[in-house]
Protein backbone atom coordinates (compact mmCIF):
# COMPACT_ATOMS: atom_id res chain seq x y z
CA UNK A 1 0.00 0.00 0.00
CA UNK A 2 1.26 3.55 -0.78
CA UNK A 3 2.19 6.15 1.94
CA UNK A 4 -0.91 8.86 2.27
CA UNK A 5 0.36 12.10 1.68
CA UNK A 6 -1.32 15.47 2.01
CA UNK A 7 -0.91 18.08 -0.94
CA UNK A 8 -2.15 21.64 0.02
CA UNK A 9 -1.28 24.18 -3.54
CA UNK A 10 -1.68 23.05 -6.78
CA UNK A 11 1.17 21.76 -8.37
CA UNK A 12 1.83 21.32 -12.26
CA UNK A 13 0.66 18.04 -13.67
CA UNK A 14 3.92 16.48 -14.06
CA UNK A 15 4.81 17.20 -10.30
CA UNK A 16 1.48 15.51 -9.35
CA UNK A 17 1.58 12.41 -11.38
CA UNK A 18 4.88 11.84 -9.91
CA UNK A 19 3.58 12.25 -5.99
CA UNK A 20 0.93 9.94 -7.46
CA UNK A 21 2.92 7.46 -8.99
CA UNK A 22 4.59 7.29 -5.14
CA UNK A 23 1.98 7.76 -3.17
CA UNK A 24 -1.67 7.94 -1.95
CA UNK A 25 -2.82 11.68 -2.41
CA UNK A 26 -5.04 14.22 -1.34
CA UNK A 27 -5.19 17.07 -2.99
CA UNK A 28 -6.03 20.32 -1.81
CA UNK A 29 -5.65 24.14 -3.88
CA UNK A 30 -5.37 25.99 -0.62
CA UNK A 31 -6.52 25.95 2.57
CA UNK A 32 -9.71 27.58 3.84
CA UNK A 33 -13.37 27.58 4.87
CA UNK A 34 -14.85 25.59 1.95
CA UNK A 35 -12.08 22.88 2.31
CA UNK A 36 -10.53 23.06 5.85
CA UNK A 37 -12.54 20.11 7.63
CA UNK A 38 -11.64 17.94 4.56
CA UNK A 39 -8.27 19.22 5.07
CA UNK A 40 -8.21 18.53 8.72
CA UNK A 41 -9.55 14.94 8.12
CA UNK A 42 -6.81 13.76 5.90
CA UNK A 43 -4.39 14.86 8.13
CA UNK A 44 -5.43 11.85 10.24
CA UNK A 45 -3.89 9.24 8.14
CA UNK A 46 -0.92 11.03 6.22
CA UNK A 47 2.84 10.30 6.56
CA UNK A 48 3.48 13.53 4.66
CA UNK A 49 2.27 16.86 3.47
CA UNK A 50 3.42 19.22 0.92
CA UNK A 51 2.56 22.48 -0.03
CA UNK A 52 3.22 26.30 0.28
CA UNK A 53 1.54 29.68 1.31
CA UNK A 54 0.00 28.78 4.28
CA UNK A 55 0.69 28.26 7.86
CA UNK A 56 1.00 24.51 9.49
CA UNK A 57 -0.15 25.11 12.74
CA UNK A 58 -0.30 23.52 16.30
CA UNK A 59 -3.97 22.41 15.57
CA UNK A 60 -3.27 21.08 12.04
CA UNK A 61 -0.59 18.76 13.51
CA UNK A 62 -2.08 17.30 16.20
CA UNK A 63 -4.72 15.97 13.53
CA UNK A 64 -1.63 14.06 12.18
CA UNK A 65 -0.06 11.11 14.27
CA UNK A 66 1.34 9.32 11.65
CA UNK A 67 3.54 12.48 9.57
CA UNK A 68 6.59 11.77 9.15
CA UNK A 69 7.99 14.68 6.71
CA UNK A 70 6.43 17.84 5.61
CA UNK A 71 7.74 19.46 2.56
CA UNK A 72 7.50 23.38 2.04
CA UNK A 73 7.83 24.82 -1.28
CA UNK A 74 9.76 27.42 -0.14
CA UNK A 75 13.19 28.19 1.78
CA UNK A 76 11.54 29.93 4.92
CA UNK A 77 10.08 28.01 7.23
CA UNK A 78 8.39 31.03 10.08
CA UNK A 79 4.95 29.17 8.94
CA UNK A 80 5.77 26.46 10.61
CA UNK A 81 5.17 25.08 14.23
CA UNK A 82 8.46 24.14 14.47
CA UNK A 83 9.07 23.03 18.20
CA UNK A 84 5.95 20.65 17.46
CA UNK A 85 8.26 18.90 14.57
CA UNK A 86 11.46 19.07 15.99
CA UNK A 87 9.79 17.43 19.32
CA UNK A 88 8.00 15.12 17.15
CA UNK A 89 10.78 14.53 14.96
CA UNK A 90 9.29 15.11 11.86
CA UNK A 91 11.59 16.37 8.75
CA UNK A 92 10.80 19.74 7.87
CA UNK A 93 12.56 20.09 4.01
CA UNK A 94 12.54 23.50 2.28
CA UNK A 95 14.04 24.37 -1.01
CA UNK A 96 17.19 27.24 -0.14
CA UNK A 97 19.38 26.67 -2.83
CA UNK A 98 17.04 27.10 -6.04
CA UNK A 99 15.42 30.07 -5.58
CA UNK A 100 18.83 32.13 -4.29
CA UNK A 101 19.78 34.12 -7.80
CA UNK A 102 16.10 35.05 -8.73
CA UNK A 103 15.92 36.13 -5.71
CA UNK A 104 18.96 37.99 -5.36
CA UNK A 105 18.19 38.97 -9.22
CA UNK A 106 15.22 40.87 -7.32
CA UNK A 107 16.79 42.46 -4.53
CA UNK A 108 18.74 44.04 -7.13
CA UNK A 109 15.98 44.92 -8.87
CA UNK A 110 14.53 47.18 -6.13
CA UNK A 111 18.29 49.01 -5.81
CA UNK A 112 18.04 50.19 -9.13
CA UNK A 113 14.65 51.58 -9.03
CA UNK A 114 14.83 52.98 -5.57
CA UNK A 115 18.05 54.97 -6.52
CA UNK A 116 16.94 55.69 -9.99
CA UNK A 117 13.04 56.45 -8.71
CA UNK A 118 12.30 53.84 -11.79
CA UNK A 119 8.70 53.58 -10.36
CA UNK A 120 8.00 57.67 -9.53
CA UNK A 121 8.88 59.09 -12.90
CA UNK A 122 7.11 55.91 -14.57
CA UNK A 123 3.81 57.48 -13.04
CA UNK A 124 5.17 60.85 -14.36
CA UNK A 125 4.97 59.77 -17.71
CA UNK A 126 2.10 58.05 -18.00
CA UNK A 127 -0.33 60.60 -16.33
CA UNK A 128 1.18 63.00 -18.48
CA UNK A 129 3.33 65.02 -16.43
CA UNK A 130 6.74 64.76 -18.50
CA UNK A 131 6.38 68.30 -20.07
CA UNK A 132 10.36 68.75 -20.48
CA UNK A 133 13.99 67.97 -19.54
CA UNK A 134 13.60 67.03 -15.80
CA UNK A 135 15.35 69.14 -13.15
CA UNK A 136 16.89 68.13 -10.05
CA UNK A 137 13.75 67.47 -7.99
CA UNK A 138 13.25 64.35 -10.09
CA UNK A 139 17.20 62.97 -10.57
CA UNK A 140 18.27 59.82 -9.06
CA UNK A 141 21.48 58.63 -7.10
CA UNK A 142 24.13 56.25 -8.71
CA UNK A 143 24.47 52.58 -7.72
CA UNK A 144 27.66 51.65 -9.12
CA UNK A 145 30.72 53.15 -6.77
CA UNK A 146 28.86 52.95 -3.61
CA UNK A 147 28.69 51.17 -0.42
CA UNK A 148 25.81 48.27 0.23
CA UNK A 149 25.72 46.98 3.74
CA UNK A 150 24.70 43.39 3.71
CA UNK A 151 22.39 42.09 6.53
CA UNK A 152 22.81 38.28 6.87
CA UNK A 153 25.77 36.91 4.59
CA UNK A 154 23.83 33.83 3.67
CA UNK A 155 23.54 32.32 0.05
CA UNK A 156 21.06 35.14 -0.96
CA UNK A 157 23.26 37.56 0.85
CA UNK A 158 26.04 36.17 -1.25
CA UNK A 159 24.59 36.44 -4.45
CA UNK A 160 23.38 39.93 -4.07
CA UNK A 161 27.55 40.85 -3.00
CA UNK A 162 28.70 39.29 -6.21
CA UNK A 163 26.03 41.45 -8.53
CA UNK A 164 26.86 44.35 -6.25
CA UNK A 165 30.37 44.47 -6.32
CA UNK A 166 31.52 42.79 -9.72
CA UNK A 167 28.78 44.25 -11.70
CA UNK A 168 28.48 48.13 -9.99
CA UNK A 169 32.01 47.86 -8.56
CA UNK A 170 30.27 48.62 -5.12
CA UNK A 171 32.03 48.08 -1.46
CA UNK A 172 30.58 45.44 0.26
CA UNK A 173 30.37 45.36 3.88
CA UNK A 174 28.30 42.61 6.10
CA UNK A 175 26.72 41.65 9.20
CA UNK A 176 26.84 38.15 10.07
CA UNK A 177 26.77 36.14 13.07
CA UNK A 178 30.15 34.13 11.41
CA UNK A 179 32.78 35.58 8.79
CA UNK A 180 32.13 34.80 5.20
CA UNK A 181 35.44 33.69 3.71
CA UNK A 182 34.05 33.38 0.29
CA UNK A 183 32.74 36.92 0.30
CA UNK A 184 35.38 38.19 2.04
CA UNK A 185 38.54 36.62 -0.42
CA UNK A 186 36.16 37.05 -3.62
CA UNK A 187 34.16 40.08 -3.21
CA UNK A 188 36.36 42.01 -0.48
CA UNK A 189 33.59 42.64 1.85
CA UNK A 190 34.52 43.65 5.39
CA UNK A 191 32.50 41.91 8.00
CA UNK A 192 31.43 44.85 10.52
CA UNK A 193 29.29 45.73 14.18
CA UNK A 194 25.50 46.76 12.83
CA UNK A 195 25.77 49.91 13.81
CA UNK A 196 28.53 50.76 11.87
CA UNK A 197 27.50 48.91 8.93
CA UNK A 198 24.07 51.09 9.28
CA UNK A 199 26.45 54.00 9.31
CA UNK A 200 28.56 53.56 6.47
CA UNK A 201 26.00 52.48 3.98
CA UNK A 202 24.65 53.67 0.94
CA UNK A 203 22.54 50.74 0.25
CA UNK A 204 21.15 48.74 3.55
CA UNK A 205 20.00 45.16 2.49
CA UNK A 206 18.38 42.97 4.39
CA UNK A 207 18.36 39.47 3.92
CA UNK A 208 18.02 37.71 7.81
CA UNK A 209 15.09 34.86 8.11
CA UNK A 210 12.33 35.14 10.29
CA UNK A 211 13.19 33.82 14.11
CA UNK A 212 12.30 34.77 17.54
CA UNK A 213 15.70 36.97 17.18
CA UNK A 214 15.25 38.59 14.44
CA UNK A 215 11.79 39.66 14.96
CA UNK A 216 11.84 43.53 14.59
CA UNK A 217 15.40 43.60 14.17
CA UNK A 218 15.78 46.44 11.98
CA UNK A 219 13.24 49.77 14.13
CA UNK A 220 13.64 53.32 14.71
CA UNK A 221 17.06 53.29 16.76
CA UNK A 222 18.41 51.63 13.19
CA UNK A 223 17.02 53.97 11.28
CA UNK A 224 18.20 56.81 13.31
CA UNK A 225 21.62 55.24 12.58
CA UNK A 226 21.39 55.30 8.69
CA UNK A 227 22.59 58.24 5.94
CA UNK A 228 19.74 60.81 5.28
CA UNK A 229 20.58 59.68 1.55
CA UNK A 230 20.69 56.11 2.93
CA UNK A 231 18.15 52.97 0.81
CA UNK A 232 16.79 50.46 3.01
CA UNK A 233 15.78 47.23 0.96
CA UNK A 234 13.81 44.51 2.57
CA UNK A 235 13.94 40.82 0.89
CA UNK A 236 13.45 38.85 3.92
CA UNK A 237 10.30 38.52 6.07
CA UNK A 238 8.16 41.57 7.09
CA UNK A 239 7.77 41.48 10.35
CA UNK A 240 12.22 41.58 10.48
CA UNK A 241 11.21 45.48 10.39
CA UNK A 242 9.15 47.74 12.74
CA UNK A 243 6.96 48.72 10.09
CA UNK A 244 6.01 51.55 11.27
CA UNK A 245 9.50 52.77 12.35
CA UNK A 246 10.25 52.70 8.45
CA UNK A 247 7.12 54.33 7.96
CA UNK A 248 7.86 57.20 9.76
CA UNK A 249 11.59 56.87 8.66
CA UNK A 250 10.25 57.60 4.91
CA UNK A 251 7.71 60.16 5.52
CA UNK A 252 10.36 62.13 7.55
CA UNK A 253 13.04 61.80 5.13
CA UNK A 254 15.07 60.22 7.48
CA UNK A 255 16.51 57.92 4.99
CA UNK A 256 16.25 58.55 0.71
CA UNK A 257 13.56 55.76 -0.01
CA UNK A 258 13.04 52.23 0.53
CA UNK A 259 12.61 49.19 -1.80
CA UNK A 260 10.21 45.98 -0.40
CA UNK A 261 9.10 42.63 -1.57
CA UNK A 262 7.62 41.99 2.02
CA UNK A 263 5.43 43.14 4.41
CA UNK A 264 4.50 42.50 7.86
CA UNK A 265 0.92 41.91 6.75
CA UNK A 266 0.49 39.75 3.27
CA UNK A 267 -1.11 41.01 0.94
CA UNK A 268 -0.41 44.85 1.69
CA UNK A 269 -3.53 46.63 2.43
CA UNK A 270 -4.52 49.21 0.04
CA UNK A 271 -4.78 51.49 3.41
CA UNK A 272 -1.03 51.31 4.21
CA UNK A 273 0.41 54.52 4.50
CA UNK A 274 3.68 52.78 2.28
CA UNK A 275 1.01 53.21 -0.72
CA UNK A 276 0.81 56.53 -0.73
CA UNK A 277 4.72 57.15 -0.12
CA UNK A 278 6.36 58.16 -3.96
CA UNK A 279 9.90 57.18 -2.11
CA UNK A 280 8.44 53.54 -1.67
CA UNK A 281 8.71 51.08 -4.04
CA UNK A 282 6.61 48.31 -3.67
CA UNK A 283 6.51 44.22 -4.51
CA UNK A 284 4.01 41.29 -4.49
CA UNK A 285 6.45 38.81 -2.51
CA UNK A 286 7.78 38.39 -5.62
CA UNK A 287 11.41 37.44 -4.80
CA UNK A 288 10.98 33.99 -6.45
CA UNK A 289 8.49 34.42 -8.54
CA UNK A 290 9.89 33.46 -12.14
CA UNK A 291 8.51 30.66 -14.14
CA UNK A 292 11.88 28.71 -14.17
CA UNK A 293 12.28 29.24 -10.41
CA UNK A 294 8.93 28.68 -9.43
CA UNK A 295 9.25 25.13 -11.29
CA UNK A 296 12.54 24.41 -9.86
CA UNK A 297 10.92 24.69 -6.43
CA UNK A 298 8.31 22.56 -7.27
CA UNK A 299 10.52 19.73 -8.23
CA UNK A 300 12.71 20.25 -5.46
CA UNK A 301 9.65 20.12 -2.90
CA UNK A 302 8.55 17.07 -4.51
CA UNK A 303 11.57 15.43 -4.34
CA UNK A 304 12.75 15.87 -0.80
CA UNK A 305 9.59 14.56 0.04
CA UNK A 306 10.00 11.29 -1.48
CA UNK A 307 13.66 11.54 -0.22
CA UNK A 308 12.46 11.79 3.44
CA UNK A 309 9.60 9.57 3.46
CA UNK A 310 12.16 7.14 2.17
CA UNK A 311 14.73 8.20 5.23
CA UNK A 312 16.90 10.08 3.40
CA UNK A 313 17.62 13.29 4.92
CA UNK A 314 21.17 14.69 3.20
CA UNK A 315 19.64 17.36 1.71
CA UNK A 316 17.61 20.20 2.36
CA UNK A 317 16.39 19.13 6.37
CA UNK A 318 16.24 22.14 7.50
CA UNK A 319 15.59 20.75 11.69
CA UNK A 320 18.07 17.81 10.68
CA UNK A 321 19.71 17.98 14.29
CA UNK A 322 16.33 17.31 16.00
CA UNK A 323 15.40 14.75 13.94
CA UNK A 324 18.71 12.95 14.01
CA UNK A 325 20.28 14.58 17.34
CA UNK A 326 23.86 13.94 18.00
CA UNK A 327 24.73 11.08 19.76
CA UNK A 328 26.56 10.75 22.76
Amino acid sequence: MKPKIVLYKALPEAELARLRDRFEVSAFDGIGPHNRADFMAALTEAEGLIGASAPVTTEMLAQAPRLRAVSTISVGIDQFDLATLNRRRIALMHTPSVLTETTADTLFALVIATARRVVELSNLVRDGCWQGSIGPEHFGVDVHGKTMGIIGMGRIGYALAKRAHLGFDMKINYYNRSPHQQAEAQLSATRMPLDALLAEADFVCLVLPLTPGTERFIGREQFALMKPDAIFINGSRGKVVDEPALIQALQERRIRAAGLDVFEVEPLPGSSPLCRLDNAVLLPHIGSATHETRLAMVRCAVDNLIAALDGDLGRNCANAAAVFPPQG
